[in-house]
């Protein structure tokens, strides 16, 4: 009895900073967002601890649904353009030897040394009216007069990708490295040519990293809310933005609660499937 006591008092305290951290800072908040998200709103702005479903309805408004469907097509676009770029871009560091890999994982990472509104507002500098990407296009012919960049989805989903891009290299570099060289040269040796490897070989091992990469950019872009407010000066509204608006200004609580749950809902999917398709341990980082 004692023995086996020896070896609980151990592990809990190891995993009882750990437990007790995640219940106070994410299942207690979580649960009071889902909770708030099922009340009222008061007549100024207070919630109104009386059950409602009117914030799922408002959900389905045509406004609000056409925000959220926009704000998916928009992660979607960028998820798939950071993984295009990503993948490539994580192969050539992880064949590459260490030290050399380890420097080129560190200079992906200095654009995040700096402030955020510092890289946010350099868009803004280089895409504005006179500069310079307009005065190119003017010098060289392109066009006739100053295109509008900023201010637009283009320039908005443009931040997000170079925001979100380390977010998909790092775990796709991560699963590439571990990939066995042995089986490259097996499927060599079959007769199987580079781009046949890459469709059986390379890329059902480096799933896993794929899918890491999926949700470490999806998610965030779903609900990320600076970007936009940045480059899209107010004018492009997603979710995340919709979500700030209104625990913020507009103060309602549970409608803001009820738009946070959704994209609970929405990480939970895409984790279940990563779980049930993937070895969670593979979601390692570096």
């Amino acid at each position: 009895m004692n023995k086996k006591r020896k070896n609980v008092l151990p592990a809990l305290a190891q995993a009882g900073p750990v437990s007790v951290w995640m219940i106070l800072f994410v299942t207690i908040p979580m649960i009071y967002i889902v909770y708030i998200s099922f009340m009222s709103r008061g007549v100024f702005g207070d919630v109104v601890y009386q059950f409602s479903m009117e914030s799922y309805k408002t959900l389905l408004d045509a406004t609000y649904f056409k925000v959220i469907t926009k704000s998916l097509k928009v992660a979607v676009f960028t998820t798939v353009l950071c993984l295009l770029v990503g993948y490539p871009f994580a192969y050539f560091i992880a064949r590459k030897p260490r030290d050399v890999a380890s420097k080129l994982i560190t200079l992906i990472m200095i654009p995040f040394w700096t402030n955020s509104l510092m890289r946010l507002n350099s868009w803004l500098l280089v895409f504005q009216t006179s500069g310079p990407v307009n005065n190119f296009l003017q010098a060289t012919g392109i066009v006739d007069h100053p295109v509008t960049f900023i201010y637009t989805d283009g320039l908005v989903v443009l931040g997000m990708i170079t925001n979100m891009l380390p977010f998909a290299v790092l775990p796709l570099y991560s699963s590439i490295e571990k990939l066995d060289g042995s089986l490259l040269e097996a499927s060599a040796d079959l007769g199987a040519n580079p781009v046949k490897t890459f469709w059986h070989v390379t890329l059902p091992v480096t799933f896993p990293g794929i899918f890491s990469s999926i949700i470490l950019v999806f998610i965030p872009t779903l609900g990320i809310y600076t970007v936009s407010d940045m480059l899209g000066g107010g004018k492009v509204l997603y979710i995340g933005n919709i979500i700030k608006n209104q625990f913020g200004a507009i103060r309602n609580w549970p409608l803001g609660a009820a738009l946070s749950v959704l994209l609970i809902a929405i990480t939970g999917i895409l984790i279940f499937i990563y779980t049930r398709f993937a070895n969670i341990e593979d979601m390692e980082v570096v």
